[in-house]
């Protein structure tokens, strides 16, 4: 019984920049918020950036298909970011609700 999951098929179509960070940081956590959604990510400049930070800017890249869905997810992470305390609360409240 092998628990290998399946490799991802090489993707040779075209890809768009949806965002530019001049911050390692910030696009790392762009690249994971659409990644925890299913969306492939390319990271172009990545090793740069995080080398040079304040030379190089990192281009987060999608595939065509999903560039609407990706700019949305974006967008909305951007206008209700989870804070420590909305986090901490969710969890709270989750652990105070009866399992089963």
């Amino acid at each position: 019984m092998s628990t290998e999951q399946p490799k991802a098929q090489p993707y040779d179509g075209p890809l768009v920049a949806i965002a530019t960070f001049p911050e390692p940081a910030e696009a790392n956590l762009a690249r994971t918020v659409l990644e925890a959604a299913g969306i492939p990510v390319f990271l172009s400049g990545e090793n740069a950036n995080s080398l040079f930070p304040v030379a190089f800017e990192s281009q987060l890249q999608v595939r065509a298909e999903d560039e609407s869905a990706a700019r949305e997810l974006l967008n909305s992470a951007e206008n209700a970011p989870e804070s420590l305390e909305t986090v901490t609360e969710a969890e709270i409240a989750g652990e105070s609700t009866p399992k089963g």
